[in-house]
C-alpha cells in the first residue's frame, strides 16, 4: 500500500485488490459492504440513507467500538455522523462524493471531496482514494490512517 500527501488538506491512499474492477466497484455502492469496509480500525459503521445514483444522497455513522477510548467524536463523545452526495459515478471507473460532518464544532465545517479511481493491473484493481478540503479539526496523518485501515478492510472483504 502506498501512500501521498496531494496537498496540506488532502490525502491520497492506494492499494491494488485482486479482484475484477467492476466487483470492487460494486463495494464502493453496496451499502453493507461500505458500512463494513469504510471504517477505520476502531470504530464501528452504521449506514443510515445510501441512494448509489449521481445526486443521490448517504449518511453514516462512525461510532467507537471502547467509548472509554473515544478521543470525543464530531458529532457526540462517540460517534462521527457525516452526510453526503454522489456527485459523480463513472462505472468501474470512478466515484465523486462530496461529504459534510455534523458537528456543532467549526473545526469540522465544509464540505469534504473523496474521489475512488479503479484501474487495472496485472496483479487485480488499483483504487486509489483521494481525500480533498479536510476540514481543519481532523489530521491530515488521522484521515490517511483511516483509509489506509478501509483499503485493508475492503480488500479483505473481496478477496
Amino acid at each position: 500500500m502506498t501512500e501521498r500527501s496531494a496537498r496540506p488538506r488532502s490525502t491520497q491512499v492506494s492499494t491494488i485488490i485482486k479482484a475484477p474492477r467492476q466487483a470492487v466497484y460494486w463495494a464502493c455502492l453496496d451499502p453493507d459492504a461500505v458500512a463494513a469496509w469504510r471504517v477505520p480500525d476502531n470504530m464501528m459503521g452504521q449506514m443510515h440513507v445510501f441512494e448509489a445514483r449521481e445526486g443521490g444522497t448517504f449518511r453514516m455513522s462512525l461510532t467507537y467500538r471502547d467509548p472509554k477510548q473515544s478521543p470525543g467524536g464530531k458529532t457526540s463523545e462517540d460517534t462521527d455522523t457525516f452526510q453526503g452526495r454522489f456527485v459523480e459515478l463513472v462505472s468501474g471507473e470512478k466515484i465523486v462524493e462530496a461529504i459534510v460532518f455534523e458537528s456543532p464544532d467549526p473545526g469540522f465545517a465544509g464540505e469534504m471531496k473523496i474521489t475512488t479511481r479503479l484501474a487495472d493491473t496485472d496483479a487485480g484493481t488499483e483504487i486509489a482514494i483521494l481525500c480533498e478540503d479536510i476540514p481543519p479539526g481532523i489530521r491530515v496523518e488521522d484521515n490517511e490512517t483511516g483509509s489506509r485501515q478501509s483499503l485493508r478492510k475492503l480488500a479483505a472483504l473481496i478477496e
